[in-house]
Formats: structure tokens, sequence, C-alpha cells
């Protein structure tokens, strides 16, 4: 037996990720003028990168010797200011697509599955095999998500949903109503994720508010992306917003040092120079008046565990607070990351109307 097929089944039978081919290889293949190339199989911003994200990077370049702030205190301090939320439901990573992967690791294992749509981003059936889990895969209807078939679809050992809204690739969309209610209904043990790469682009009056999600389901996840209408795709920094107590496994198995120099210093760019005042949809923070009495995050009154801080630099050092108490526990729980069993995972098409079985 050869060293490859040592590797779990599950892992062998992935088909390799096939990325947009770039401009240049095209280019060389057909014989073409790079600059006559429009390329769509990326959602690239054909826009490039605006003058002010250019002065950020320019700046942290003479720190390219240095690691990363590995918590990238910062770029989620401007968040926690942006969505109102405290850092400890803040998770950085690179691209979005690594927050899906850190979600997917955090819950999923063999033995366990996890629900998503057909014609829905390519990444989840990749990150559920690769972890040995089962695939179920909803039918899509008018090449939307069928949320409540995907209600139905859910067994007991079910750990994930994954939801892309807008879809990509078809564009389809579900109201934050329509969201809402099946959060509602899922239960509390399974996580849905909701992966907003794409949530920039939808007009105000179909913008919903996340963070009030969060606030009243514990199990739900939210991943959004500077590399789309930000134009970073090439620096790939992505963000998920959920509760603590997820926030903190996400943390277990993230690597060190995930999100670059660069990519952190435009994004901390990205956040300041939006208004704070901006009705985004999305819990926008509202600036606090002058003199104003500090106040405990809602947040942080939901979850009791969090230490009783208020305001700002009381949020900060609850977030210190709490890598303190991660770092002592992160080599046992590394340890014990290892040893999953391998099994044979199949992928299978749920009937539409499938009966729950919860």
């Amino acid at each position: 037996m050869d060293l490859c097929e040592q590797s779990p089944s599950y892992i062998r039978a992935i088909a390799p990720y096939q990325p947009g081919k770039p401009i240049a290889e095209l280019a060389r293949e057909m014989g073409l003028n790079e600059k006559k190339i429009v390329k769509l199989a990326s959602n690239e911003n054909p826009s490039g990168i605006p003058p002010k994200a250019k002065a950020a990077i320019k700046r942290e370049l003479a720190q390219l010797a240095r690691y990363p702030d590995g918590n990238a205190f910062e770029l989620k301090a401007a968040l926690s200011r942006r969505y109102g939320v405290p850092q400890e439901c803040i998770v950085v990573g690179n691209g979005s697509n690594d927050l899906l992967e850190l979600v997917a690791g955090a819950f999923l294992a063999p033995g366990r599955a996890a629900v998503y749509s057909q014609h829905a981003f390519a990444v989840y059936p990749l990150a559920t095999q690769a972890r040995g889990a089962e695939g179920i895969v909803v039918p899509a209807k008018d090449y939307a998500h069928d949320l409540e078939a995907m209600l139905a679809a859910i067994t007991p050992q079910t750990r994930l949903v994954f939801i892309a809204n807008p879809n990509n690739p078809t564009g389809t969309f579900a109201t934050g109503a329509e969201l809402e209610n099946f959060i509602a209904n899922v239960p509390r043990d399974v996580a849905v994720v909701v992966d907003e790469a794409y949530s920039e682009y939808l007009p105000p009056n179909l913008r919903y508010d996340c963070v009030a999600l969060l606030r009243k389901h514990p199990n739900f996840i939210v991943t959004r992306t500077f590399s789309k209408v930000y134009g970073l795709a090439g620096l790939r920094v992505g963000y998920g917003l959920m509760h603590p107590h997820v926030a903190d496994l996400l943390n277990r198995v993230r690597q060190p040092f995930n999100v670059n120099s660069l990519g952190c210093a435009r994004g901390q760019e990205i956040r300041r120079e939006e208004r704070q005042d901006e009705p985004h949809g999305h819990g926008a923070a509202r600036a606090r008046p002058e003199g104003a009495r500090a106040r405990v995050h809602p947040l942080v009154r939901q979850f009791p565990h969090l230490p009783r801080v208020a305001g700002e630099d009381g949020i900060r050092e609850a977030a210190a607070l709490g890598r303190h108490r991660q770092a002592a526990g992160e080599l046992r729980h590394a340890r014990s990351l290892a040893g999953h069993g391998r099994h044979a995972q199949r992928e299978r098409e749920v009937p539409q109307g499938a009966e729950s079985r919860t």
C-alpha cells in the first residue's frame, strides 16, 4: 500500500477546486491582448483598489518583516464599532472562504452531516467532505434555496446548514423574514451559516439586520468578505459574526496569523471611511454622544459568561481576558483534535418535500 492510500477515502474522493483562470494565462494560451480581456469567472471588482487602500497598504510595507497581529485586534475593533457587537463575537479569516472551513472544522466529523442547497457555493460540499461528514444536498427551487425543504432535510446527525444569501452562483435571494422564520425552526444544536459575500450589492430595501438575528439566535453565524465590492480579492480578508461561544470554538481551529498585515490594514481603513451613522441595514453602530453614559453592550448582557464591562474600552478589556482564557486550553484542544475515525461518506440527494426526521 502506498502513502496516498493511507489518506481517508473521503479525502481521496475530493476533486480539487478549479479557480477562474488568470488573465495572463488565458492571454498566453489564446494569443490575446491582456488589456482586452474581461474576466467574469471569479466576480472580482473591475474598479481595482482605490487610492486610500493603496496608501494604507504602503504604510504597512515597512512592517512586513513582522508577523501580523494574530488576533487582528485593530480590524476587529473597527468591525466591532461598525456592527455594534463586542469583539468576542468576531472571527477573522483568509477570505470568508476560510470562515466556512473553520465552521466545518469546528462542527463536522465522520458520522455528522451538513445541509446545503443544489446550485450553491462549491465550497460547502468540499468543506463537508474534507471532514468525512455527509453532505445533504436539497434540490433548488427555481435555482433558489428551498428553505422549507432544507428544514425538512435536517436529521439528528446534522450539525450545519449552509445558506448563501445572495446565492453564488445563481444570484437568488431569501428575504430577512424568510431567513428568520427558517432559523427559528432549526434545532438549537444545529448551526445556520449565512454566507453574505455579496450582501453589499443588495439594494437598501432588501437588506436585513443580521446583528438582530444574532441577538435572537445563538446558533446563527454570518460570514462576509472584503474581496468583492471592496476589491481586496488578492489580499483575502473575511470575517464572521457569531455567538461568543461559537467564536471561541472557531478560534481553536483557526490557523495563527491567518490574515496578513496588508489585508488587516486595508480592512481597518475601509471601516474608518464608512460613516458610523449610515443606515446600512446590518446592525450599523451609532456614535455615542459626547459625555453619554457608558453602558454594557447588549450582546455582552445577553451572554452571561462574558465579563461585565462597559463601553468600548470595556469591550477591548473583555477581548483581552477572553484571549488569555483561550490560550490556556489551546494546546490541550489541539491535541484532542487528532484521531478522528476514518469513514467513507456519501453525498445524497434529498427529494423535495422530504419529511423531517428531527
